[in-house]
């Protein structure tokens, strides 16, 4: 079956700054963020700043971070983002304060409908509420919620809401137990 793809269309999308802006910020994400040469927390968090995101006190970016639009970006107090995590924000990801996103996790707000002959792009936001725990190489799509304290163990895959207070795993991730928090 061949596809016509002349009809694709997303110019209802606005990523939310013209080409110039976004051109200087994959220079910026490719050169400090991706890069394991800059490990420097405080000047990613000043750069983020600088390029729209809302940033907590104490938050921690390790190296080899992709951040797609930082002007989607808010992160509460004290929250950690591991090496090599992609926050693929083509809409707005909201990250709670003293959350945690392991080594490689995913917060992936675009995809595409494969039911339409067009492949048409869909976005939708990701809310990581306070305490949540992404586990490492664990995929969160856009349109979930994470509630607070919830974890989502590795190579999980998130969709819809998570509860509060409980782990999830696998793929669709399925509610464990209670998360159990001594002090």
């Amino acid at each position: 079956m061949k596809v016509d793809l002349s009809k694709y269309d997303n110019s209802w999308y606005n990523p939310g700054r013209g080409a110039i802006g976004r051109g200087i910020w994959y220079l910026v994400n490719a050169v400090f963020f991706i890069s394991p040469f800059f490990p420097v927390s405080s000047l990613k968090v000043w750069l983020l700043r600088l390029f729209g995101a809302e940033i907590g006190q104490g938050v921690v970016i390790k190296p080899r971070v992709n951040i797609k639009y930082p002007w989607h970006l808010k992160v509460g107090d004290y929250s950690w983002i591991g090496e090599e995590v992609w926050i693929d924000n083509l809409s707005k990801v909201t990250i709670g304060s003293h959350c945690c996103l392991s080594q490689g996790a995913m917060l992936l707000c675009g995809n595409h409908d494969f039911t339409s002959k067009t492949f048409d792009l869909m976005v939708g936001e990701i809310v990581l509420e306070d305490g949540v725990w992404i586990g490492a190489n664990a995929v969160v799509p856009g349109n979930t919620t994470c509630g607070s304290h919830s974890v989502l163990t590795v190579q999980s895959v998130a969709s819809g809401r998570l509860e509060s207070c409980w782990i999830y795993r696998g793929n669709p991730a399925e509610k464990m137990k209670p998360r159990a928090i001594t002090h």
